[in-house]
């Protein structure tokens, strides 16, 4: 198994390798509910905003040694320092309608929960266009297209600078 992850190199988008030897696009939270969003790649990079929610679901589009230019849930891309991020997942339901947390994967399945708008949950796996969440001691599947955080595609464009989502 060594041998098989000693050959394994994470690629951009572009076929670069990447830094971390991790692909990208891919998955992240953010630790913590103050994360300076930064202009570049560099705290002499103005912020241009703060996020304040921790677990906020965010996609990794490019990335240096030390920092990660994300996607976030409104479109917008930055740039924040590697420190403030994590590897587990969440998704978010980022629309306005409550998204239904079933006992299978299955649209027919018992309704165990709700996500209310604007929610965020734990993510544990996805298979076959569904994902298994967990909220404390509720655990279930939703649709991996009805949340943030489980497209297998860059979101935005690593090309363009960072700032709001443009419209």
């Amino acid at each position: 198994m060594a041998g098989l992850m000693a050959g394994a190199v994470g690629t951009m988008p572009d076929g670069r390798p990447t830094p971390t030897e991790l692909d990208v696009p891919r998955w992240i939270s953010l630790k913590s509910d103050e994360v300076s969003a930064r202009a570049g790649p560099g705290r002499d990079y103005r912020i241009l905003w703060r996020y304040q929610v921790a677990n906020l679901p965010i996609q990794v589009i490019a990335e240096t040694r030390e920092w990660r230019k994300v996607c976030d849930p409104e479109g917008s891309i930055v740039w924040i320092h590697r420190s403030v991020a994590k590897g587990s997942r969440s998704v978010f339901n980022g629309s306005s309608n409550e998204v239904p947390i079933r006992t299978g994967r299955d649209a027919d399945a018992p309704l165990r929960a709700r996500l209310s708008p604007r929610s965020l949950v734990s993510l544990e796996d996805c298979k076959e266009g569904w994902c298994r969440v967990r909220a404390g001691k509720i655990k279930g599947w939703v649709q991996a297209d009805s949340v943030f955080g489980t497209q297998t595609t860059a979101l935005c464009d690593a090309a363009l600078p960072a700032g709001p989502r443009r419209r």
